[in-house]
């Protein structure tokens, strides 16, 4: 019989200890502490008004009234007091001590105070259907008490409403702080999820890009590195060719090195992952191909201006393959945000000087408001794809609704 009484009692304590469950206790904060010290001097100070309350209502009242004698206002205290140093656990252990709070109610007013902030706890931390059922519960005892021992100056039924009233006034206060930090914290998380996820997205198409640079590159450097042995096995070949003949080969061997010399520099540090498929890219776009990527834009309904240097002679193949991709993603851009908006592509430079690639386009047609798109991970691909050629890209959102994107590469004189 011992043994089923003690593992009654070890349940109720499991189920009291699970109603706190509800919602993790993080550390106490500066606030916390602050808040904490402040609800124990209430406490301690509801304690002591209502033992100096209870004196001298029983100084003054007739022998008949008192049921006891002043030995009950300071027996009153240990539960007071109790209750007032329990609040330190009042985060943790708030829905065991409100259970706790519901037989003190039943005759200990000096504890009234700790309660409130007791019930209120539980209701900013805890579930609105456990709160509510605590709530009620300390609620009823409160009635008993104020039949059983009335306030000279104050009826029965009043007492009943100021403590019903009071009770539902505690639980919708600290419900709706509740909800409001549970809002708070979704939009937090919500947010922080969203960065990663940019995060993630810009590091995404940092990688691509830099992918896709090294395959051009790749390209570039297989086929400099074929015209080096198709020149030098012409020379094995003949090796009684004229001199003017070894001398161009040679030439040519010298500056088909250089270039590639060149490209590899720039390659350096570029991760290159394999193409999806299996099947040969296409010969990489340079500069002088702006012109029929331009008529491919017009061609798809897009009106464009280009721009391009008189003479300004050609630009090596990674700056001219940067330049062709800047401005075909600035098309792209242009084309889908601003449709029916006269686009002007402006090209210059010189060797020393280096190139600007100029794309502007203005607001929409027909008055829509030009926005910037989605997580904007092309113009992320663009940076990185000039910051790797040595250069820079800017874009900015014109004040009347169109779009700039700009851009610098080196053009070196060699």
């Amino acid at each position: 019989m011992a043994t089923s009484t003690n593992e009654d009692r070890w349940s109720l304590l499991g189920a009291l200890g699970a109603l706190d469950e509800d919602e993790p206790v993080r550390p106490r904060t500066t606030r916390d502490w602050v808040v904490d010290i402040v609800a124990f001097l209430f406490a301690l100070a509801w304690v002591f008004l209502t033992t100096m309350e209870e004196l001298v209502w029983q100084e003054a009242a007739d022998a008949g009234r008192i049921y006891g004698s002043a030995w009950l206002a300071w027996a009153d205290l240990v539960p007071g007091l109790a209750m007032s140093v329990a609040l330190w656990w009042r985060r943790s252990k708030s829905a065991m001590l409100a259970v706790i709070c519901v037989p003190l109610g039943l005759f200990s007013a000096a504890s009234g105070g700790a309660a409130l902030i007791i019930l209120f706890t539980v209701a900013v931390h805890r579930r609105f259907p456990v709160a509510a059922a605590l709530t009620a519960a300390n609620a009823a005892p409160g009635l008993v008490y104020a039949w059983a021992r009335p306030d000279p100056g104050v009826g029965y039924w009043q007492t009943v409403a100021w403590i019903v009233g009071g009770s539902v006034i505690l639980l919708l206060w600290g419900s709706l702080l509740r909800s409001r930090r549970l809002l708070v914290r979704s939009l937090r998380d919500r947010a922080e999820r969203a960065e990663s996820e940019q995060q993630l997205r810009v590091a995404q198409a940092r990688q691509l890009e830099r992918a896709r640079i090294a395959r051009e590159m790749h390209d570039v450097l297989a086929h400099r590195i074929s015209l080096l042995s198709l020149h030098a096995g012409a020379l094995e070949i003949r090796p009684d060719a004229p001199a003017t003949e070894v001398a161009k080969a040679a030439g040519v061997i010298r500056a088909s090195a250089h270039q590639a010399l060149q490209d590899l520099r720039e390659v350096i540090g570029v991760l290159r992952e394999p193409a999806a498929d299996g099947d040969p890219e296409r010969p990489q776009p340079t500069l002088a191909d702006l012109t029929t990527l331009v008529e491919e834009s017009r061609a798809a309904g897009t009106r464009v201006a280009l721009e391009l240097p008189a003479d300004g002679g050609n630009p090596p193949d990674m700056v001219g393959r940067t330049a062709y991709r800047l401005v075909q993603e600035g098309l792209t851009n242009a084309r889908k945000h601003a449709p029916g908006a006269l686009v002007t592509v402006t090209v210059g430079g010189a060797p020393g000087k280096g190139l600007s690639i100029t794309v502007r386009n203005p607001a929409p047609v027909g008055g829509g408001a030009s926005g910037i798109p989605g997580a904007g991970t092309g113009l992320v691909g663009l940076a990185e794809r000039a910051t790797l050629a040595g250069g820079r890209l800017d874009h900015r959102r014109e004040p009347g609704g169109g779009f700039t994107l700009e851009a610098w590469l080196p053009w070196p004189t060699i």
